[in-house]
């Protein structure tokens, strides 16, 4: 039975009759979306040691359904050399996150401004620093930084939901459209094409890769540009019984020990270092992981004495942590007896915890070292210098929900998108891979990036390998960031 209150049956009886036929109210018509936003600037500079004058673009591009109704504004700031020989190469460029924007390798790189921040330590209070970049590449190619959608100023339009971008293939999808209209409008599908990214840029610039080779109507690369790398999420999950990731963070481990001068013996470069904690990182201690409970005694007192030495941690603790040390552990461990912790980003980088006797670090001093310069860059350069006009906030990472991490099989799995790179270098002759790893980064480990790309299926001829005396933003550090320059300038020269 059901019973309705005195007061309710009340306030029905005393409405007026006609309220019960009466028409509901028309729905509120869906908000026109404005045209895109855009902003052109002409400017000049000396790059490369050339000077040149260029048309700088800072605005968004709308991604549309199969209707012709946008669906989204990518955000993207194109430099373009002005008066420019035919066919000039252009390079696509983002960093990761996922949820990032390309504001690091903007303002940090190869943009032709940049933010100048004091090397491994913190970068303070404003005002910062922000000068011409002459390692910028804009004399080799027209570069073209892109955010994609929920980073950035880059969103979902209409009624569309920004979780339909976020996906490791929605959002390779996304990207590769965007390249595909940027080339449309600036009628550039017959030069020279490179794309590059940072981080988790490296896992969408494989999937966008696979993306442009797809069907019959491909864009083909000239060259895929892999700023700390990672491909393989499967190698370094922190997972008990993955033995695989205490592998390969041991190589980063000793040149963590190195950089911090707790090798004893220390060798003259941390590169000979690494070769030598390599050779026993995939034979004696990986093998050694293996045996698991059947590890002899002597054996194990035989690895634990190597991995102390490549580790500079105690043999107590090793025994302890049973010969495998998860990096957060080894981010609180190296350097407790100085009172410090180091960087996950950049090994180099220190930080002093709220007390000494935790598990982990409190945070990492290599990214609240960078946190603030960089988007006060990126919004002093774009709102200012070039005069862009929006009431959005900039998002420099985190602007996504959760992230899709399915390969279109249909299940859950640690994402490896190395394969669909290698199928690329098969059907693209032209195609090769430049790869790019900071000695201190923990982010992307060097030795997982080595490892993926050592697979069957990889045409090795056509990977190349480049180091750095930094962390996974190598070009944090002077010496690195013209290096990196002239590294990318170098390839980009041969590959066109």
């Amino acid at each position: 039975m059901i019973r309705i209150s005195l007061a309710a049956l009340a306030m029905a009886m005393a409405a007026p009759a006609f309220t019960q036929t009466a028409e509901k109210p028309p729905e509120k018509a869906a908000e026109a979306i404005p045209a895109p936003n855009r902003v052109t600037a002409k400017r000049s500079g000396t790059f490369g040691g050339v000077k040149m004058n260029y048309t700088a673009i800072a605005g968004e591009t709308y991604l549309k359904d199969k209707d012709g109704k946008p669906t989204a504004a990518i955000f993207s700031t194109t430099y373009l050399k002005d008066a420019a020989e035919p066919n000039r190469p252009v390079f696509f460029l983002f960093n990761g996150g996922p949820g990032s924007g390309s504001l690091w390798l903007h303002m940090g790189a190869f943009g032709p401004k940049r933010v100048n921040i004091p090397d491994a330590k913190d970068d303070g209070a404003p005002p910062y620093d922000i000068s011409e970049n002459p390692e910028s590449l804009l004399d080799v190619a027209d570069l073209v930084f892109i955010d994609p959608v929920g980073t950035g100023w880059s969103h979902a339009l209409g009624k569309t939901d920004p979780k339909d971008f976020w996906g490791v293939t929605s959002d390779a999808k996304s990207v590769a459209e965007f390249i595909r209209l940027w080339l449309n409008e600036h009628n550039r599908w017959n030069a020279p094409k490179f794309l590059g990214g940072e981080s988790y840029g490296t896992t969408r610039s494989a999937a966008v890769a696979h993306e442009l080779n797809r069907g019959y109507n491909d864009v083909a690369l000239n060259g895929v540009i892999l700023i700390s790398t990672i491909l393989d999420f499967g190698l370094e999950a922190e997972d008990e019984g993955n033995e695989m990731q205490y592998m390969g963070l041991l190589p980063s481990y000793a040149a963590a020990a190195w950089y911090h001068d707790k090798v004893a013996n220390k060798p003259a470069n941390v590169a000979d270092w690494a070769a030598e904690a390599r050779a026993f990182a995939s034979g004696a201690y990986i093998t050694a992981l293996i045996k698991g409970n059947s590890l002899p005694a002597d054996e194990r007192v035989a690895i634990r004495k190597q991995l102390a030495r490549f580790t500079g941690l105690s043999e107590t603790y090793l025994e302890q942590a049973n010969l495998r040390v998860t990096p957060s552990r080894f981010y609180k461990e190296l350097l407790r007896d100085r009172g410090l912790t180091i960087g996950r980003l950049d090994a180099r980088y220190t930080g002093k915890d709220y007390d000494n006797a935790g598990e982990t670090p409190d945070n990492d001093p290599s990214f609240y070292g960078i946190d603030a310069s960089y988007p006060a860059a990126i919004n002093a350069y774009l709102r200012g210098d070039l005069g862009y006009k929006t009431d959005r906030s900039y998002v420099s990472i985190g602007g996504v929900g959760r992230w899709d991490w399915r390969l279109g099989n249909g299940r859950d799995s640690y994402v490896n998108v190395a394969p669909g790179l290698a199928r690329t270098l098969r059907e693209n002759s032209g195609a090769k891979v430049w790869v790019g790893q900071g000695w201190y980064d923990f982010a992307t480990p060097f030795y997982f990036a080595e490892y993926s790309m050592n697979r069957p299926g990889w045409p090795s001829d056509r990977v190349e390998y480049h180091y750095y005396d930094a962390g996974h933003m190598m070009y944090v550090r002077s010496q690195d960031r013209v290096k990196l320059s002239t590294d990318i300038r170098d390839f980009i020269r041969r590959q066109k």
